[in-house]
Protein backbone atom coordinates (compact mmCIF):
# COMPACT_ATOMS: atom_id res chain seq x y z
CA UNK A 1 0.00 0.00 0.00
CA UNK A 2 1.40 3.19 -1.04
CA UNK A 3 1.78 6.15 1.89
CA UNK A 4 0.77 9.62 0.77
CA UNK A 5 1.76 12.00 3.47
CA UNK A 6 1.21 15.69 3.62
CA UNK A 7 3.26 17.70 5.94
CA UNK A 8 7.11 17.51 6.37
CA UNK A 9 7.08 16.24 9.55
CA UNK A 10 5.45 12.97 8.45
CA UNK A 11 7.64 13.06 6.14
CA UNK A 12 10.69 13.05 7.55
CA UNK A 13 9.78 10.99 10.16
CA UNK A 14 8.57 8.37 7.20
CA UNK A 15 12.36 8.88 5.24
CA UNK A 16 13.88 7.84 8.96
CA UNK A 17 11.62 4.52 9.82
CA UNK A 18 12.35 3.37 6.21
CA UNK A 19 15.78 3.31 6.84
CA UNK A 20 15.87 1.72 9.84
CA UNK A 21 13.27 -1.01 8.54
CA UNK A 22 16.04 -1.02 5.29
CA UNK A 23 18.79 -2.22 7.78
CA UNK A 24 17.01 -4.95 9.92
CA UNK A 25 15.26 -6.04 6.29
CA UNK A 26 17.14 -8.48 3.62
CA UNK A 27 14.08 -7.71 1.51
CA UNK A 28 13.64 -3.80 1.70
CA UNK A 29 14.38 -2.11 -1.55
CA UNK A 30 16.66 0.77 0.58
CA UNK A 31 18.76 -1.66 1.99
CA UNK A 32 21.25 -1.87 -0.95
CA UNK A 33 21.96 1.96 -1.91
CA UNK A 34 24.63 2.60 -3.72
CA UNK A 35 26.92 5.01 -2.94
CA UNK A 36 29.48 7.56 -4.69
CA UNK A 37 32.50 9.15 -3.89
CA UNK A 38 35.45 10.66 -5.71
CA UNK A 39 38.43 8.21 -6.39
CA UNK A 40 42.65 9.49 -6.48
CA UNK A 41 42.35 11.22 -10.07
CA UNK A 42 38.53 12.95 -8.87
CA UNK A 43 36.42 10.99 -10.84
CA UNK A 44 33.19 9.49 -9.45
CA UNK A 45 33.40 5.95 -8.44
CA UNK A 46 30.32 4.67 -7.74
CA UNK A 47 29.03 1.20 -5.68
CA UNK A 48 26.34 -0.90 -4.05
CA UNK A 49 26.84 -1.01 -0.28
CA UNK A 50 24.88 -2.65 2.62
CA UNK A 51 22.71 -0.53 4.79
CA UNK A 52 23.40 -2.21 8.52
CA UNK A 53 23.01 0.32 10.60
CA UNK A 54 20.17 3.24 11.17
CA UNK A 55 20.62 6.22 13.98
CA UNK A 56 18.02 8.66 13.62
CA UNK A 57 18.85 10.90 16.41
CA UNK A 58 22.43 11.33 15.36
CA UNK A 59 21.58 11.22 11.82
CA UNK A 60 23.68 8.58 11.13
CA UNK A 61 24.05 5.14 8.76
CA UNK A 62 26.49 2.42 8.87
CA UNK A 63 27.75 0.04 6.51
CA UNK A 64 30.38 -2.44 6.49
CA UNK A 65 33.47 -2.98 4.16
CA UNK A 66 36.53 -4.47 3.90
CA UNK A 67 39.60 -2.54 5.54
CA UNK A 68 41.50 -2.51 2.29
CA UNK A 69 38.17 -1.53 -0.38
CA UNK A 70 39.53 1.12 -2.38
CA UNK A 71 36.38 2.88 -1.61
CA UNK A 72 37.57 3.08 2.07
CA UNK A 73 41.05 5.08 0.78
CA UNK A 74 39.00 6.96 -1.28
CA UNK A 75 36.75 8.28 1.49
CA UNK A 76 39.87 8.37 3.93
CA UNK A 77 41.51 11.04 1.21
CA UNK A 78 37.78 12.85 0.74
CA UNK A 79 34.71 12.05 2.63
CA UNK A 80 31.97 13.70 0.91
CA UNK A 81 29.90 10.62 -0.53
CA UNK A 82 26.44 10.27 -2.44
CA UNK A 83 24.00 7.74 -1.27
CA UNK A 84 21.45 6.58 -3.72
CA UNK A 85 18.10 4.57 -2.86
CA UNK A 86 15.42 4.09 -4.88
CA UNK A 87 12.20 2.25 -3.69
CA UNK A 88 9.57 0.93 -6.25
CA UNK A 89 7.12 0.00 -3.82
CA UNK A 90 7.25 3.25 -2.41
CA UNK A 91 8.24 5.45 -5.69
CA UNK A 92 10.64 7.19 -3.87
CA UNK A 93 14.72 8.32 -4.34
CA UNK A 94 16.07 9.28 -1.68
CA UNK A 95 19.83 10.89 -2.29
CA UNK A 96 21.89 11.29 0.86
CA UNK A 97 24.82 13.79 0.96
CA UNK A 98 26.78 12.92 3.51
CA UNK A 99 30.97 13.17 5.60
CA UNK A 100 31.94 9.06 6.11
CA UNK A 101 34.72 8.22 8.59
CA UNK A 102 36.29 4.53 8.56
CA UNK A 103 36.32 2.99 11.40
CA UNK A 104 39.09 0.23 10.90
CA UNK A 105 40.16 -0.58 14.34
CA UNK A 106 39.37 -0.71 17.97
CA UNK A 107 36.16 -1.70 20.50
CA UNK A 108 33.44 -0.80 18.07
CA UNK A 109 35.42 -3.16 15.71
CA UNK A 110 36.36 -5.57 17.99
CA UNK A 111 32.42 -6.18 19.13
CA UNK A 112 31.22 -6.30 15.95
CA UNK A 113 33.77 -9.08 14.53
CA UNK A 114 32.73 -10.84 16.99
CA UNK A 115 28.98 -11.44 15.85
CA UNK A 116 30.04 -11.08 12.43
CA UNK A 117 32.30 -13.79 13.03
CA UNK A 118 30.11 -16.63 13.86
CA UNK A 119 28.45 -15.81 10.32
CA UNK A 120 28.26 -17.15 6.56
CA UNK A 121 29.59 -13.14 6.10
CA UNK A 122 32.78 -13.89 7.96
CA UNK A 123 34.71 -14.94 4.75
CA UNK A 124 33.66 -11.51 2.86
CA UNK A 125 36.35 -10.00 5.52
CA UNK A 126 38.97 -13.24 5.70
CA UNK A 127 40.21 -13.06 2.43
CA UNK A 128 43.83 -12.76 1.67
CA UNK A 129 43.38 -10.39 -1.40
CA UNK A 130 41.83 -6.67 -1.45
CA UNK A 131 38.78 -6.61 -3.02
CA UNK A 132 39.60 -5.94 -6.97
CA UNK A 133 42.71 -7.64 -6.79
CA UNK A 134 44.01 -9.40 -9.39
CA UNK A 135 44.34 -12.76 -8.77
CA UNK A 136 47.49 -14.98 -9.34
CA UNK A 137 47.48 -17.66 -12.33
CA UNK A 138 46.98 -20.48 -10.27
CA UNK A 139 44.22 -19.68 -8.09
CA UNK A 140 41.31 -21.56 -10.21
CA UNK A 141 40.89 -24.09 -8.33
CA UNK A 142 39.86 -22.97 -4.22
CA UNK A 143 42.79 -25.29 -3.22
CA UNK A 144 45.18 -23.55 -5.15
CA UNK A 145 43.66 -20.09 -3.90
CA UNK A 146 43.90 -21.66 -0.46
CA UNK A 147 47.95 -22.83 -1.11
CA UNK A 148 49.36 -19.17 -1.96
CA UNK A 149 47.05 -17.36 0.39
CA UNK A 150 48.55 -15.69 3.65
CA UNK A 151 47.17 -16.94 7.04
CA UNK A 152 43.77 -14.74 7.51
CA UNK A 153 43.08 -11.74 9.68
CA UNK A 154 39.96 -10.09 9.44
CA UNK A 155 39.56 -6.85 7.50
CA UNK A 156 36.18 -5.68 8.84
CA UNK A 157 35.82 -1.97 9.04
CA UNK A 158 32.81 0.59 9.28
CA UNK A 159 31.49 2.93 7.40
CA UNK A 160 29.90 5.75 9.31
CA UNK A 161 28.28 7.77 7.09
CA UNK A 162 26.91 11.58 8.44
CA UNK A 163 23.94 12.66 7.26
CA UNK A 164 24.21 16.42 6.30
CA UNK A 165 21.66 16.93 3.44
CA UNK A 166 18.72 14.65 1.79
CA UNK A 167 17.07 15.28 -1.15
CA UNK A 168 13.47 12.83 -1.60
CA UNK A 169 11.36 12.63 -4.43
CA UNK A 170 8.27 10.80 -4.84
CA UNK A 171 6.61 9.81 -8.26
CA UNK A 172 3.53 9.69 -8.58
CA UNK A 173 0.63 9.89 -10.98
CA UNK A 174 -1.11 12.40 -9.30
CA UNK A 175 1.79 14.71 -9.59
CA UNK A 176 5.59 14.05 -8.05
CA UNK A 177 6.67 15.67 -5.13
CA UNK A 178 10.46 16.32 -4.27
CA UNK A 179 12.15 18.14 -0.80
CA UNK A 180 15.68 19.12 0.35
CA UNK A 181 16.03 18.40 4.24
CA UNK A 182 18.60 18.65 6.67
CA UNK A 183 18.47 18.43 10.13
CA UNK A 184 16.87 21.48 10.62
CA UNK A 185 15.90 22.65 7.19
CA UNK A 186 12.89 21.61 4.79
CA UNK A 187 12.63 23.38 1.30
CA UNK A 188 10.01 22.16 -1.23
CA UNK A 189 11.63 21.86 -4.80
CA UNK A 190 10.77 21.39 -8.53
CA UNK A 191 10.15 17.89 -9.28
Amino acid sequence: MKIHLQTPEDIRSQIWKELARASLDRHHEWRTPVLACADADGLPDARTVVLRQVDAVAAQLTFYTDSRSPKVAQLQAQASAMLVFWSARLSWQLRVRATCSVITSGPEVDTLWQGVSQSAAAGDYLSPWPPGAVLPPDSGTADATKANAPAPTHNLALLRAQVLQMDWLELSRDGHRRAQLSANTWEWLTP
